[in-house]
């Protein structure tokens, strides 16, 4: 399971958070040894950012219609 920073990057959102999902399953059981805990959480890391930025790309790019004009998507 040792991954480092230069394992694949996830095609698709959901491919990265189901990756992430099996890594933080895997991290909560405790079987892992300690290296492969250390490997997982940054690899885990990575994920987590490039699900961040994923999200707020598509963010940026959702648009309401509202009075007749295109406004950017309210932040919550």
């Amino acid at each position: 399971m040792a991954r480092t920073s230069a394992a694949k990057e996830p095609a698709t959102y959901e491919q990265a958070l189901a990756e992430l999902d099996r890594l933080v399953a895997q991290m909560e059981g405790g079987q892992l040894p300690l290296d492969q805990l250390l490997d997982a959480y940054r690899r885990g890391a990575e994920l987590l950012g490039l699900c961040r930025a994923r999200l707020q790309a598509v963010e940026e790019q959702v648009k309401v219609l509202e009075d007749g004009q295109l406004k950017a998507w309210p932040a919550t």
